[in-house]
């Protein structure tokens, strides 16, 4: 006779529900979008939650927390409140908190809050600590119009 293998349940706020429910219950809220090593994007990547990027794209990056991989290849600009590179990126980046992990290669400008560069990185432009440095810095600024007074004929 076999014996009787039941699945473990565990209680999540009364109702009970498997360990595997119970888990995805748990990380519901956090999003985590993935682009693998096999694509490549030609266009602006734009996420509410975390991207991972190990593939190849070509356009800027927007997101909350956005990793690049060792195995990814960026020719365009990255804004996130959160950047951990690890692979290769041309252009500017943009955050609050910037990580250049050992294995990276960056050429481009860094606007950042707080920097973090491992020995090994590679980075080759500007670092600018700012106090805004996810503002988009191609925004068209409103001229203020000064009316000049006119003269009455």
């Amino acid at each position: 006779m076999l014996p009787n293998f039941k699945k473990s349940e565990t209680k999540l706020n009364g109702a009970s529900a498997t360990p595997r429910e119970s888990f995805a219950t748990s990380r519901s809220d956090r999003t985590i979008s993935v682009l693998g090593p096999d694509l490549t994007v030609n266009g602006d990547l734009i996420s509410k939650g975390e991207l991972r990027v190990d593939g190849e794209v070509q356009g800027d990056i927007r997101g909350v927390r956005v990793v690049i991989g060792e195995t990814a290849r960026v020719t365009g600009g990255v804004v996130a409140e959160d950047v951990i590179i690890l692979g290769h990126v041309m252009g500017s980046v943009r955050g609050l908190r910037v990580s250049l992990q050992s294995a990276s290669h960056v050429e481009g400008d860094v606007y950042h809050q707080a920097l973090v560069m491992e020995q090994g990185a590679f980075f080759e432009g500007r670092s600018r600590r700012v106090d805004n440095p996810m503002a988009d810095p191609l925004a068209p600024e409103v001229p203020t119009l000064i009316e000049k007074p006119r003269l009455s004929s």
